[in-house]
């Protein structure tokens, strides 16, 4: 808006003064709050607790809020790669439930540590950080570390979606270098129905991106190992199993109890809208009965692992044994410490919260198998992997389904009408290890002998198959490749996990690449705060020029006046300029309130103007398993203190001291700043810590923080 330079009273002026000073506040108090969230330095891992001997991988991990409303908190674990490939890939992983913390991905999956007990971490080989970050997110709040208030929990599955967007906006916002990575987001289990909602928030959210000049994401694909995908083939794959792996023998009892359940159960599948819910109670019943059924002795089938016997009515919910170990570690005071845990967060890690699987029933949100068709169609690859021995989300269900979906003009696996894509055989070091099977964008993978939990039992072979997707090929950055083979050939890809070389020429200059991005980002931060400072500063020039100007007689001669040409001139250079560092604040109401008689001569001094006394005083104000159900009546469903004070980002780079402030300053817009030497001042006093202030004058600022204004005394109380 332009401002006319004529024809304003006093009071108009001073008003419209006040209303630009205001608004400049407005812009530098906008600029330091982005400033003032934590930096990446208060996430860094320094130390940890029972690290193996060597260097300790650089590693992140805390908490970001994603609700202020009812304190929703999602806590992260970051691991960067170890090496570089040829691109900057970031894998998302998380665990199922739902309720179940993403920490069982990250100690006894894919992570590179694992527990030899609870006090001590050895590095797992087969680990998936080798030529990708990891993020590890305990999803939806209430999980594992993650917190809300307690009548705050999720229910449905797009408003997880919509909270895990505003996490990741709030992560890349910390970590700027991982925005333009090639993202993968993975998972298990009822992960299966996270995943698909998550990429699906994640298309829309950069669609929207296009034209808010914001960062698209580069999501490029997923995976779901034995994910809870479609609940109607999966509770009907649930006896079928129990025949093929001989838990039920066909004709006895047993048997024709369980075909009486599932009867039950597709009479509700079969009623209007009965595939259309994530939960349907009487066919959940069908695999609580067969593991009750079939239990002997007080010993029963563990559900994740029908290999494996487990006392009833467990079943499962102890598995893996390394959940003995996980737990006390994860409740160790030093560990806690380490991890950047909230003191918000009371209770001590859980792997699974049952409150959390009991509130988040989505009753109200379609399964997420009506989501894959069209993120198929949309261009996103996708893998699903599923462990034979898996009962609960076993690979039967997941075959079936595959087999019923439509997409891509194409139905299940077929090439053409009636040709079917071949399932082919996978071997690892001359072992049989499963199948793949694959087609207009999706495949999927068959792990022989294994598990729900597939990493646990083959985390190289899992990370073959990682690499294989996201197409990394170690032979073509010099390194010793293992012996993968699809139908006996390598198929032109060699996967990372038979060993590595410690650099590479491509990592070399990957590094660089990143560190240009790095620096890029922190001066896109910095320049914006100078140009902040700039206006601002412009701005209040302009007013004290003004000022000056209206009370020295400059902006206009009075028509009446017939002092003219030199005369004039060298009249108006009796009266001597004023600077802006020596006002009076006790003339403020008489400068712009009280005008005094035509020719009243002023004293000298009483010309000048002070801005009063500097202040440098410091003023501090002072269940559900984790894959996806139980054997329960319902069988997904097991079951502060102040916040941290806010810093001021750190930058690393030129810019380092123009934004930055110690831990309890807190951005305001003082009354009073003093030109040139831009030393501070404070209304109220004790806002900003001394040593903010001795810090941009013992070393060269180019800009501080503050507003810089001459108001009226009876204005400043307006401003805090």
């Amino acid at each position: 808006m332009k401002i006319p330079a004529l024809g304003l009273s006093g009071h108009s002026r001073t008003s419209i003064s006040a209303w630009l000073l205001n608004a400049i506040a407005l812009l530098l108090l906008g600029q330091a709050s982005v400033t003032a969230e934590k930096s990446a330095a208060d996430y860094f891992i320094r130390s940890l607790p029972g690290q193996p001997e060597g260097p300790l991988l650089k590693m992140h991990a805390g908490h970001i809020e994603v609700n202020p409303e009812h304190n929703g908190n999602l806590f992260f674990w970051h691991y960067k790669n170890r090496h570089i490939a040829n691109k900057q890939r970031t894998v998302i992983w998380l665990n199922g439930g739902p309720g179940c913390s993403s920490m069982d991905g990250a100690l006894m999956e894919i992570g590179p540590y694992r527990l030899k007990d609870d006090q001590h971490l050895v590095y797992n080989e087969g680990s998936w950080d080798e030529f990708a970050n990891l993020l590890f997110v305990d999803n939806p709040v209430g999980t594992g570390f993650s917190y809300v208030d307690t009548n705050s929990y999720l229910h449905e599955l797009p408003e997880m979606a919509d909270q895990f967007i505003v996490f990741l906006e709030k992560w890349f916002a910390i970590f700027p270098e991982y925005e333009h990575d090639d993202i993968y987001f993975a998972g298990e289990s009822y992960a299966g129905q996270h995943i698909p909602y998550i990429a699906q928030a994640i298309i829309d959210r950069n669609a929207k991106a296009r034209g808010q000049s914001k960062v698209e994401w580069n999501m490029k694909g997923l995976l779901i190992g034995n994910g809870w995908i479609a609940p109607s083939e999966q509770y009907q794959s649930y006896l079928q199993f129990g025949y093929d792996e001989g838990l039920v023998q066909g004709g006895s009892d047993i048997a024709n109890k369980l075909e009486a359940q599932q009867t039950r159960c597709l009479a509700d599948l079969n009623a209007p809208g009965g595939t259309e819910h994530v939960d349907v109670a009487p066919c959940e019943s069908i695999l609580t009965m067969m593991l009750d059924l079939t239990q002997k002795d007080k010993k029963c089938y563990n559900m994740y692992d029908v290999r494996l016997l487990d006392d009833y009515p467990s079943c499962g919910m102890a598995w893996p044994p390394d959940l003995t170990r996980v737990t006390p570690y994860l409740r160790r005071a030093d560990v806690v410490q380490a991890l950047h845990i909230n003191r918000d967060k009371r209770t001590g890690w859980t792997e699974c919260a049952g409150a959390v699987s009991g509130a988040f029933r989505a009753r109200h949100s379609k399964p997420s198998i009506r989501l894959l068709p069209g993120l198929l169609e949309s261009g996103l690859p996708i893998l699903l992997f599923s462990g034979d021995k898996d009962l609960i989300c076993n690979h039967l269900g997941t075959e079936d389904f595959i087999h019923n979906m439509a997409w891509s003009g194409g139905t299940g696996f077929e090439l053409s009408p009636g040709i079917w894509a071949p399932k082919r055989d996978w071997t690892f070091e001359d072992e049989p290890a499963g199948i793949y099977q694959e087609a207009r964008n999706l495949t999927y993978v068959l792990f022989y002998n294994s598990s729900h939990m597939v990493p646990f039992d083959y985390p190289r072979r899992t990370r073959d198959m990682l690499d294989r997707f996201i197409g990394v090929d170690i032979a073509s950055i010099g390194g010793s490749p293992a012996d993968s083979r699809i139908d006996g050939e390598k198929a032109g890809l060699e996967t990372s996990v038979g060993g590595h070389p410690n650099s590479t020429a491509a990592e070399a200059d990957e590094k660089q690449k990143l560190k240009e991005a790095e620096w890029k980002a922190y001066y896109k931060s910095g320049e914006a705060a100078l140009v902040v400072v700039v206006i601002a500063a412009a701005i209040w020039g302009w007013f004290v020029w003004r000022g000056r100007r209206r009370q020295k007689g400059y902006s206009a001669v009075p028509l009446g006046n017939g002092r003219l040409g030199m005369e004039a001139f060298r009249s108006q250079q009796g009266k001597r300029d004023v600077e802006a560092a020596d006002f009076d604040e006790n003339e403020l109401d008489d400068l712009h309130s009280r005008p005094r008689p035509n020719g009243m001569a002023r004293d000298r001094d009483a010309e000048r103007y002070a801005l009063g006394s500097d202040s440098d005083e410091d003023g501090r104000n002072t269940v559900g398993k984790e894959k996806g159900k139980t054997a329960s009546e319902q069988p997904r469903q097991f079951g502060g203190t102040p916040r941290p004070d806010l810093r001021f980002r750190d930058l690393d780079s030129p810019l380092d001291g123009v934004l930055e402030k110690p831990r309890y300053a807190r951005p305001y817009a003082s009354s009073r700043v003093r030109l040139p030497d831009l030393s501070i001042s404070t209304k109220p006093p004790g806002i900003i810590p001394n040593a903010a202030i001795h810090r941009c004058i013992r070393s060269p600022c180019s800009a501080v923080i503050s507003v810089s204004s001459v108001w009226s005394s009876d204005r400043l109380d307006q401003y805090p």
